[in-house]
């Protein structure tokens, strides 16, 4: 399985993954290694550790100390300064206005 593309209906793509148990790691690791942290003044930071992990499990870096649980069918992504993006499978399959490839 590779990565497809995700956006709302009137906006650029993003990279994103349908989360399920059997995602390949190579996906999830693509996923991971683009999450990262925002500081409040300046230019986006490097990579944060452990944002994104098999189980599932992501964590939007600097927000908090908790990670949220992905379901099947949720789609993880990230934008074009690393900042994660959650959309509900249930969103994606009941026109809540996402388009994937």
């Amino acid at each position: 399985m590779a990565l497809i593309t995700l956006g709302s209906n009137a906006t650029t793509t993003l990279n994103a993954l349908v989360w399920n148990a059997q995602s390949a790691a190579a996906d999830v690791a693509q996923i991971a290694v683009n999450i990262k942290a925002q500081p409040a003044v300046g230019t986006y930071q490097p990579i944060w550790p452990g944002a994104f992990t098999r189980r599932g499990k992501l964590f939007f870096p600097n927000r908090g100390d908790s990670f949220i649980n992905l379901l099947p069918g949720d789609y993880v992504a990230y934008d074009s300064k690393g900042w994660p993006i959650v959309v509900s499978g249930f969103s994606i399959a009941n026109g809540g206005g996402w388009t994937h490839s």
